[in-house]
């Protein structure tokens, strides 16, 4: 089997997850990091002391046995890292979300999507999560088909960055763009539709209220609503809340229809959880039928090896699987230019909306072209 020899660019908190998943994996290595900051270069080259550690993107490409590339860099920068990418050697890339983060951008993004000539896979690892895998593998069948379906993320604040830049809405696309891309995303996922409405209202209420950047206060959102009506008629909600780290279960999704209701209990970064309360809890998927009554719960356990590599329930890991079969011409790309392009713009929509105070609809609006 062909050896992957992946070149990073950047290699922050989440790169550095990317690393200890990439070493799980087998046939696969990474031959060169580009990292700019001296500190998370220094933590990376640890990590991999046999990659090489380069100045610029055009470096890590120039390196005979980089095959793909992996991009981990700040949000603002994938689209342009993207397009400087396809003008010098182009290879299969793994591009962390959200793939751009102004809306007059996203033509440039069907224009890279037209030209591209090699597999280009967006970072949606939330899809891989055992017990969400699960829950889409069932939903059908549980539920008769999905009318409602609800993600309640409650979770820990925004983690420090390189250079604070995940504190403003111009370096995110905003926390509806930056986070919630991954949920609007299962949206399209689960259900198997597209979105044609979207209503939203969010704000900053507790979370870096009196932090101060070079003059600039924070002005990131900390919790939404967001509602997402789909052509198929179901319709989906988004409950976000960044403030909410106490919680036992960080995300919680449930898909209910004629048939009975889905429910998948995915718990946060384990690394988070207290000592004094002991083993963090288990995933679950709970399938509550509307006849005969009577919950039926499965715990979906995660491997250890799994949960010590990273912050996302082993899906980093399983993502990289699936990416490295695409990559060597497999398997197809699951998630796609287009599929990241949904994920933005359905939050853009639900920034706007939020805003405003109106609802978005898809046909009266355009962030690009995503055919």
């Amino acid at each position: 089997m062909t050896t992957l020899n992946y070149g990073l660019i950047g290699c922050g908190m989440m790169g550095q997850e990317h690393l200890r998943n990439i070493a799980l994996l087998p046939n696969a290595r990474v031959a060169a990091i580009f990292e700019p900051d001296a500190g998370m270069r220094a933590i990376a080259a640890g990590m991999v002391p046999d990659a090489v550690m380069v100045n610029s993107i055009a470096e890590v490409l120039a390196v005979k046995d980089v095959n793909c590339l992996l991009i981990v860099s700040p949000n603002y920068m994938h689209l342009g890292q993207l397009e400087e990418i396809a003008s010098i050697r182009p290879v299969p890339i793994l591009c962390e979300k959200p793939l751009f983060t102004d809306p007059a951008d996203a033509p440039r993004l069907a224009a890279l999507r037209a030209a591209y000539p090699a597999p280009i896979w967006v970072a949606m690892e939330y899809r891989y999560m055992p017990p969400v895998a699960r829950l889409a593998e069932e939903a059908e069948a549980a539920t008769g088909g999905i009318r409602m379906l609800t993600i309640r993320e409650h979770r820990f604040p925004f983690l420090e960055k390189v250079g604070d830049w995940n504190r403003f809405n111009r370096n995110t696309g905003g926390t509806l763009v930056e986070k919630c891309c991954h949920f609007f995303d299962l949206m399209r996922f689960i259900l198997k539709s597209d979105p044609v409405r979207v209503m939203a209202s969010g704000g900053q209420s507790v979370n870096h209220l009196d932090e101060v950047y070079d003059g600039q206060r924070s002005d990131i959102w900390d919790n939404a609503y967001v509602i997402v009506d789909f052509a198929s008629g179901a319709r989906a909600m988004l409950e976000l809340c960044m403030f909410a780290e106490g919680a036992r279960y960080q995300e919680e999704i449930s898909a209910v229809g004629p048939k009975g209701k889905i429910e998948a209990h995915v718990p946060g970064p384990g690394r988070f959880w207290p000592d004094h309360l002991g083993e963090p809890p288990v995933p679950q998927v709970v399938v509550s039928p509307r006849e005969p009554k009577g919950p039926r719960l499965v715990e979906i356990p995660v491997d250890p090896q799994l949960l010590a590599a990273g912050d996302h329930n082993g899906s980093t890991f399983y993502q990289h699987q699936r990416f490295q079969r695409a990559a060597l011409g497999e398997q197809q790309v699951e998630v796609t230019l287009e599929d990241g392009w949904w994920a933005v713009a359905i939050g853009m929509a639900a920034q706007q909306s939020a805003a405003t105070g109106e609802a978005v609809r898809f046909d009266q609006v355009a962030y690009g072209l995503k055919r």
